[in-house]
């Protein structure tokens, strides 16, 4: 999925490798979820988990009602450089974490009871020098739709959220919402479904609430997403248990908008041609790996559909360290540069530097103006000051 035609942006102009952003395709996916907030009546937060390019952070700032985390750290971004709410969750929160989350978040979401009576007395105190803050609990409605396991937090045996079982209704002093996710870059129909669980096991607590957050996971700026139905979803919801909803869509907002450029510095052979690339799936671009999936290059084709075909590997030890097996109409040059599409979501939020590998630069591209911004670039000094 690629909303801009990056073909047209000289890569000689950029370090590589490079992440590339396009700003036009960033805010089509803002004006979408706005025009769903508008409509539907609910709040949508940036999910900085999966974009978190903060350069982008007025933008989005315009558009939506704040951001969601899944810790300290991204929530203290989200409320230095964003604005607007914001909405932590984690699987667990230390006692450092509270201590000051408290000071500045909006809605903080534990993961069990324990956790919650754990801090109780602590948050209710905080509340009432910040009447803003709200706490809430993170249901497990046991409804899974995710078709990959490592992605399915409602997996049996998942340590995501509280089955109904497992709540200790005695304990909900105190907690104004229940927040629920089951999704992961899908459609209406799993989150409708998912709804339906929801209330079906959980409704009785509803009455009590002022608010639940319908998760991430949800494809809504993706061509073909059934916007209708999710606004009338929503608006159905919130007239049926008097609460205002949330969204947290994080791929969403990045979906279609970014490249990752890298350079081919080798081509050897070993059973097939080999072409060893200045990126790594492991460092740079790991759910490939770990979904696994195959992310498009533009121009390449499968093996043998078109006449030269190459395994593209990363540059590390890992022996893994394998993108995948592409074709393409000429043979490859070393120098050359290729594009992989629609990397702006779950990528540069997970980099790492294993085998001391250069993270990829960081650009804005604006695909109207042709304006390039390199906004980062990183060196041995940001390897070194990882470590110790």
């Amino acid at each position: 999925m690629q909303f801009t035609d990056f073909s047209k942006l000289d890569l000689q102009r950029l370090p590589s490798p490079c992440f590339v952003v396009d700003e036009v395709a960033v805010e089509r996916n803002l004006r979408i979820l706005h025009e769903v907030q508008q409509a539907s009546g609910a709040k949508v937060l940036a999910a900085l988990k999966a974009f978190s390019m903060w350069s982008l952070a007025p933008l989005t700032a315009k558009y939506l009602s704040g951001t969601c985390a899944s810790g300290l750290h991204e929530a203290r971004l989200g409320f230095e450089e964003y604005g607007g709410e914001v909405h932590v969750f984690a699987a667990a929160f230390s006692q450092a974490d509270i201590d000051e989350l408290l000071t500045f978040a909006h809605h903080i979401v534990f993961n069990s009871c324990g956790q919650w009576l754990r801090f109780r007395d602590q948050c209710l105190a905080a509340q009432k020098n910040r009447p803003e803050l709200h706490f809430g609990l993170r249901i497990n409605p046991e409804h899974s739709e995710g078709a990959v396991p490592i992605y399915d937090p409602c997996a049996p045996g998942s340590r995501l959220g509280i089955p109904l079982s497992q709540l200790d209704e005695t304990a909900l002093d105190g907690i104004s919402g229940l927040h629920f996710h089951t999704l992961c870059e899908q459609g209406f129909a799993p989150l409708q479904r998912t709804v339906e669980a929801v209330e079906k096991k959980f409704g009785h607590l509803l009455p009590q609430m002022q608010w639940v957050n319908f998760g991430g996971g949800h494809h809504i700026t993706a061509e073909g997403y059934d916007i209708n139905g999710l606004v009338e979803l929503i608006q159905s919801f919130k007239q049926r248990h008097n609460v205002d909803v949330y969204l947290e869509p994080g791929e969403a907002v990045a979906i279609g908008t970014g490249i990752l450029s890298c350079e081919v510095l080798d081509l050897t052979w070993n059973h097939l041609n080999q072409a060893i690339l200045d990126t790594s799936a492991t460092c740079h671009m790991p759910d490939t790996l770990e979904m696994p999936y195959r992310p498009d290059i533009t121009g390449a084709g499968m093996p043998d559909e078109k006449a030269h075909t190459y395994r593209l590997g990363g540059l590390t030890c890992l022996a893994g360290d394998v993108i995948g097996d592409y074709s393409f109409d000429q043979p490859l040059q070393i120098g050359q540069r290729l594009i992989f599409e629609d990397m702006s979501h779950y990528t540069m939020v997970k980099t790492t530097t294993f085998n001391g590998t250069k993270l990829p630069a960081l650009a804005i591209w604006n695909s109207e103006t042709d304006h390039l911004n390199v906004v980062k670039e990183f060196a041995y000094i940001d390897f070194k000051e990882r470590l110790s």
